[in-house]
């Protein structure tokens, strides 16, 4: 099974945190050989592979997220899987933060942003989006 978008269970229980706080999205993409754009969308037709149709997402998004007051806080490379299915693999994985839920609604419901996501949704095979309310680091695990 893959995952591009939310739920409507899970997005239910997404808003029903807490928006006042600051919050950090650990995402984890997996991109498409060749990104699925509608039929009528301009970008339809071009060949792009998924990381061409993710990279337009991130150039078209990114001001939004800036404005909000998001920041990435962390980004990794993929290497191998120690944990988990063998055959599973990450193209992109990275932790987004954001000064509160609100900032974030703000984002995925600003008209620019909304044109933007249709890159998204062509790029993505599978991805997964974890809300974590932000904490301190520390010695230990717990």
């Amino acid at each position: 099974m893959t995952y591009v978008n939310p739920s409507d269970t899970n997005f239910a229980a997404f808003k029903n945190l807490p928006r006042d706080t600051p919050i950090q999205m650990f995402n984890l993409v997996r991109y498409r050989k060749e990104a699925a754009y509608p039929e009528d969308h301009p970008n339809h037709g071009k060949g792009w592979s998924g990381d061409e149709a993710y990279r337009e997402y991130g150039k078209t998004s990114g001001p939004i997220f800036a404005r909000v007051g998001g920041k990435l806080v962390w980004r990794g490379r993929y290497e191998t899987v120690l944990t988990g299915p063998d055959d599973e693999h990450w193209d992109a994985a990275f932790i987004a933060e954001y000064p509160d839920a609100a900032a974030f609604f703000e984002m995925i419901t600003d008209a620019e942003y909304q044109k933007a996501v249709v890159n998204r949704t062509a790029a993505v095979e599978d991805s997964r989006l974890i809300r974590f309310a932000k904490s301190g680091g520390g010695e230990g695990f717990s």
